[in-house]
């Protein structure tokens, strides 16, 4: 047997604590412990990318460009590594080409060594221009492929896929299981496959909701997977990924060692248990494995926010119906895998089903995916429920991003004086109601002026405080 040395993607920084924590992680909770963590030897961290924009900006008063900045001027051995949704970009809906180009020329000026870059719906034309563009700025380009189960999604479905990636340009492909329901030898049946057509690294992304995680992973290893994402121990498991210490334990002495030291492991664990309980109020997770994810293909994420919603409904006695009706939509639907931004739609769409009878109320998501603008779907849609919810309007039959005019001319305008640096468009431009709250609060910082009571103000004498 060769050799062949399995490089670890640390994900504590992005999705560890985005699957744990909410997301809610601080930078000043990360770069203590960063010094440590690029010494280590990690093939990369991830850092950026996935719901992280977002929450900076929504939650915790940072500007994502900023937390970046400080992340690279630390990590000086290390490559860095981003979640990107293709033309979803960090967003949750398509986004215009100009502001793909733009982002991912920031993002790489930034710093960013690696895009993984995948799409809810496996249609590769959502992520030809992130691609192209990542290409050209010189970054790694990661292509991705999103796995789920269904009666279209075989092993000759995803080989497709994989030489449509490659076609494309891709530098190493990603298998990604955010579910957490690939299981142990069909990834070795998998990646046997891909290793043998394709002569490109091949990594696996995986949570570990129902289990089988690290199984997977050894027999991913066994059939040529080159690199596998883990979380420090304190923050793995759950519906996070497997931890870090264990793998690099099980695969040493063998031909896959990782070369990884377990003592500084040690150290930064004992790190992040303590940063851990700083954020306790959001870390809802606690069941070891959830079984549900293997029968009904339900992320944690999801779980955890049907709770929510059927709590707010007084309807938490609903919560098997509804996990009962999530495969049934998603069939009617045409078995879009279950991330995001599809999880949320199905999901969403199966509550109001249980609750407010078959498709009687209807998201403006749903609508949008039925016409196509989201992509293609895996299978075809229940051409009944098609009709129910857009009757007889003709779903759009090309790339749906060409129906999106420019709109960085249109972002730069109306965010105006709260304009700092170019990168303020972007944020503005994919998450306008929240970048404009925080720059509005950022404006109003540099200004000494307490926006709060200015609010309040305006709103009792109608006089501005300042222009907004």
């Amino acid at each position: 047997m060769t050799a062949r040395k399995v490089g670890i993607t640390d994900t504590t920084w992005r999705d560890g604590h985005q699957s744990l924590l909410a997301t809610r992680m601080k930078t000043e909770d990360m770069l203590p412990i960063a010094a440590k963590m690029d010494q280590v030897g990690f093939h990369s961290m991830e850092v950026w990318g996935g719901a992280t924009f977002d929450t900076c900006m929504r939650y915790l008063n940072e500007d994502p460009w900023e937390r970046l900045d400080k992340i690279k001027q630390v990590l000086k051995n290390t490559k860095t590594q981003m979640l990107l949704r293709g033309q979803n970009l960090v967003g949750y809906r398509h986004y215009a080409d100009d502001v793909v180009e733009e982002f991912i020329k920031k993002a790489v000026a930034h710093g960013m060594d690696i895009f993984r870059i995948f799409d809810a719906m496996n249609d590769v034309r959502n992520l030809q221009k992130a691609m192209e563009v990542a290409k050209k700025e010189g970054a790694h380009v990661q292509a991705t492929i999103s796995y789920t189960i269904s009666p279209v999604h075989d092993l000759q479905y995803f080989l497709k896929l994989a030489q449509d990636l490659v076609d494309l340009g891709a530098d190493s492909l990603c298998i990604k299981d955010m579910a957490g329901i690939l299981k142990p030898y069909a990834a070795f049946e998998l990646v046997g496959e891909l290793k043998k057509r394709f002569q490109l690294p091949v990594q696996m992304h995986s949570h570990y909701t129902s289990g089988m995680a690290s199984m997977m992973y050894l027999k991913a290893i066994e059939a040529g997977a080159d690199v596998i994402d883990t979380a420090i121990s304190t923050m793995a498991l759950g519906t996070s990924q497997p931890a870090t210490e264990t793998m690099v334990a099980t695969l040493e002495g063998t031909p896959y060692d990782t070369g990884l030291n377990l003592e500084p492991l040690s150290e930064i664990a004992a790190y992040f248990k303590e940063v851990r309980k700083k954020y306790r109020d959001y870390d809802v997770y606690k069941d070891g494995v959830d079984v549900n994810v293997l029968l009904y293909q339900v992320p944690g994420g999801m779980l955890s926010n049907f709770i929510s919603h059927l709590q707010q409904q007084n309807a938490l006695d609903k919560l098997p119906d509804v996990l009962a009706e999530v495969p049934r939509v998603r069939e009617e639907l045409g078995y879009p895998p279950l991330v995001t931004p599809t999880s949320q739609i199905v999901g969403t769409q199966a509550v109001l089903n249980v609750l407010m009878g078959r498709y009687k109320m209807v998201t403006t998501e749903v609508r949008n995916y039925m016409r196509g603008l989201y992509g293609a779907t895996p299978a075809p849609v229940d051409e009944e429920i098609r009709k129910m919810i857009i009757g007889e309007e003709e779903p759009i039959e090309g790339r749906a991003a060409d129906l999106i005019e420019p709109h960085l001319p249109t972002a730069r305008k109306e965010i105006g004086m709260y304009l700092q640096k170019e990168e303020d468009v972007l944020s503005y431009a994919i998450f306008p109601q929240v970048a404009k709250k925080f720059l509005e609060e950022r404006y109003a910082g540099k200004c000494g002026v307490d926006f709060a009571l200015a609010r309040q103000n305006e709103a009792e004498t109608g006089a501005q405080v300042y222009p907004l």
